[in-house]
């Protein structure tokens, strides 16, 4: 099965800073039928990098079966982690960015990698507020699934 994940962090009714983020899978089922399923995250206090990380892991953890997956984020953290294989040389140096600085979120990069693994996914950067269309698709579709109350815990794809 193919699915696309779009992702966005979000300031969800914080006004200091960061508050939530929003993940929606999009797949067609084996009958032809879109489907799209919304995640969120709820409001929790937190950077924007672990947050944007938050949001692609809810969407790869929610797929319970092996799937294609082309996941959009306009996190150039998240996406650079993995085409720039920042997450191979962490790895190598025990979890450390240079001599000994320890690599920062280690346990949910740790959860991605588990998450990842058993699918094939191909990270997509779509620069935000240039008018690129598959962003536009994250601040809206993320963006409602943020305002919205199903959360990371009751999800699942079984199709």
């Amino acid at each position: 099965m193919h699915v696309s994940i779009y992702t966005d962090g979000a300031a969800r009714g914080n006004p200091d800073g960061p508050g939530g983020y929003g993940t929606v899978l999009e797949y067609v089922d084996t009958r032809g039928i879109l489907h799209m399923k919304e995640l969120s995250q709820g409001y929790r206090r937190t950077t924007n990098n672990r947050m944007e990380l938050m949001a692609v892991i809810a969407g790869l953890e929610a797929l319970n079966r092996s799937c294609e997956v082309d996941l959009y984020s306009d996190s150039k953290y998240v996406v650079d982690a993995f085409n720039q294989h920042w997450i191979d040389s962490w790895l190598k140096k025990g979890w450390k960015r240079g001599k000994n600085e320890p690599v920062k979120n280690v346990d949910l990069w740790k959860r991605l990698l588990k998450a990842k693994e058993q699918h094939q996914v191909v990270f997509h950067w779509v620069k935000g507020h240039d008018g690129h269309p598959q962003n536009e698709r994250c601040d809206q579709l993320a963006t409602s699934a943020a305002d919205g109350d199903e959360l990371i815990d009751d999800i699942g794809i079984t199709e």
